[in-house]
């Protein structure tokens, strides 16, 4: 058998992306995980599926292209409300970040329900404590974070300019850096 069908056999089956250490677990020693990870996502770059990597870890995943095919059969989860997408933001281009820090860029209090809702989604972690008075509890963003929005990793996020493009902000507000996320 093949190397790169054990590859496509393990990935399929997989119920969670996988890291090239944990693929490296299933494969025989010393075999190239990187070389058969690009030549299993180079087979299948033209497919109704393709093979990416998101957040450090690889899967399989609907091509871009035809995301409209599936989408009605897809389930679609409950919206988010105003507050938990800002939330969201704030941690996932400041994080770590603590409740209070999200409340100061917010404006308003954060309602522990916020946060709940982005804790069950998966897509926000608690990420150690704050070494300050009081020790606050930080957040991050997760992999299926990543995942979930199509990122490699946090640097992919939008930067100011292209929010600002996109029409999402208002040219004249929030002047300066116009980078992305940060070192993801």
């Amino acid at each position: 058998m093949s190397l790169d069908r054990e590859l496509e056999a393990l990935l399929f089956a997989s119920a969670t992306p996988l890291t090239v250490t944990e693929i490296a677990r299933y494969l025989p020693e010393g075999a190239d995980v990187p070389a058969l990870l690009a030549d299993l996502a180079a087979s299948y770059a033209t497919r109704g599926i393709v093979l990416v990597e998101r957040g450090g870890a690889w899967l399989f995943q609907t091509a871009p292209d035809l995301a409209h095919v599936v989408q009605p059969a897809r389930e679609r989860p409950a919206k988010l409300s105003k507050a938990a997408v800002e939330t969201l933001a704030i941690i996932a281009y400041h994080e770590p970040v603590t409740r209070p820090e999200i409340e100061g860029i917010r404006g308003v209090a954060v309602s522990a329900g916020t946060i709940d809702v982005l804790l069950a989604a998966g897509w926000v972690r608690p990420a150690g404590r704050r070494e300050s008075p009081g020790r606050p509890l930080q957040y991050a963003t997760t992999r299926e974070f990543l995942v979930h929005f199509g990122l490699q990793n946090r640097r992919d996020l939008p930067g100011l300019a292209d929010l600002k493009a996109a029409g999402l902000l208002e040219a004249d507000i929030a002047p300066g850096d116009d980078s992305g996320a940060g070192d993801g």
